[in-house]
């Protein structure tokens, strides 16, 4: 029994001991920080993308609305280009619409100073900007095509094609270029 009890107090002298060394803890720390890092730059990108791609959207959104609207109050419109002449083409353009007065008009042009599509209506004076400032149209073309043979009782329908060109702003100064082309035919034909 001596001998068991010298085993029991040699066992009782030697602590375990259980847990990490220091350079296994600062290793460990050390491969948490660089894998953390590379998840934080992946993530910062991912949200810069998703910022720029919302930018272009609303952009191409506020654009197609300005175009939209600019066909829809065309279509209803009548004496293109005001009785100038049968085809005519432009920067801006004048027609009556529907529900105007004899006299009054609408024009849509395109703005120099803010590099925007505005319309000016001459019922009330004012004019109003269609598209957003991150919208930047460097060129507006209106063509019209049997503005005048409709106005002398011809069988012919008027319409018009609206050419747009110009870039979008989003980022750190980064554009998307764009060109869109649409068409507009009067509505209460002759035929």
């Amino acid at each position: 029994m001596p001998m068991n009890r010298a085993m029991t107090f040699a066992n009782d002298r030697i602590p375990v001991r259980s847990g990490f060394t220091l350079i296994e803890l600062m290793v460990a720390v050390g491969l948490f920080a660089v894998v953390m890092t590379i998840a934080t730059g992946a993530y910062l990108i991912m949200i810069g993308a998703d910022r720029e791609a919302h930018a272009v959207t609303t952009g191409i959104n506020n654009l197609s609305f300005a175009l939209e609207d600019m066909t829809r109050t065309i279509r209803t419109g009548f004496d293109y280009c005001l009785g100038t002449t049968n085809t005519c083409s432009g920067t801006d353009f004048s027609f009556s619409d529907a529900t105007d007065p004899p006299g009054d008009y609408i024009k849509y042009f395109l703005n120099s100073t803010t590099n925007g599509i505005d319309q000016y209506d001459s019922r009330t004076g004012a004019t109003t900007p269609l598209t957003d400032s991150s919208v930047d149209i460097t060129s507006l073309l209106f063509t019209s095509y049997n503005a005048q043979t409709v106005r002398q009782g011809d069988y012919g329908q008027a319409r018009v094609t609206i050419v747009i060109s110009g870039q979008i702003s989003y980022g750190h100064g980064k554009t998307q270029y764009f060109t869109v082309e649409s068409s507009a035919t009067m509505r209460g034909s002759d035929i």
